[in-house]
């Protein structure tokens, strides 16, 4: 409706209506100097009009799936009165720019810095071998799949996702590993000392013996 008639019928309330109304009342004489009293119906029209010279609206859609043709088919004011913009798939050097924005905001990854140079280069190849793949199973099996903008925002942040889970996992298992050789070095001086201990009582004990062999002898 705000696309092709300008307003939407019983939005505005009309006690608002009328302030608004009240507003424009000023500017709509001075634009009209002809000292003529507006009625509400000709300060409404201008409303209007001034309403679609000054709102400006942006629609994103998807070309993916039927809602893109059923949207089109209930409400053709989306392409009588708009202007449209087709995007093509990105180049190379806009999905490695951003995917490179979107690492230097991850502040997790903790990885060489020539394999870090070389990540965002592999996320490009990864969307646009996928997109390949897309136009071999529509030659082979007639079926369309498609690989959108939205699709390698969403790998990106997949990656993300499971690079921290695979992080906190290697985490988890580093402590486990650390405590364990840290039980395994306390073992280890426990039988040092242990072993020290009976070195001294293995002394005493054959101090002991002989004395008892005297002994025995006597």
């Amino acid at each position: 409706m705000v696309l092709s008639t300008g307003e939407i019928p019983v939005l505005i309330p009309k006690d608002e209506r009328e302030i608004w109304l009240g507003d424009c009342r000023t500017e709509f004489v001075k634009k009209n100097k002809d000292n003529k009293e507006p009625s509400a119906l000709e300060i409404y029209d201008f409303f209007l009009n001034r309403l679609r010279d000054s709102l400006h609206v942006v629609l994103c859609f998807s070309p993916v799936g039927n809602k893109f043709r059923e949207r089109a088919r209930k409400f053709p004011a989306l392409f009588n009165e708009c202007s449209i913009d087709w995007f093509m798939p990105w180049p190379v050097e806009a999905l490695f720019t951003v995917a490179d924005q979107s690492l230097n905001k991850f502040e997790k990854l903790d990885t060489k810095p020539e394999t870090r140079l070389e990540l965002p280069k592999w996320m490009a190849s990864v969307h646009n071998q996928v997109n390949d793949m897309c136009d071999v199973y529509y030659a082979k099996m007639r079926r369309s799949v498609f690989v959108t903008p939205k699709s390698y925002l969403s790998f990106l942040n997949a990656y993300q996702n499971l690079y921290k889970i695979k992080y906190e996992e290697l985490d988890e298992a580093e402590t486990k590993y650390k405590i364990g050789l840290l039980k395994i070095k306390e073992a280890k001086e426990d039988i040092e000392i242990l072993e020290t201990g009976l070195k001294k009582e293995s002394v005493k004990l054959k101090i002991k013996t002989e004395e008892v062999d005297v002994l025995i002898t006597e």
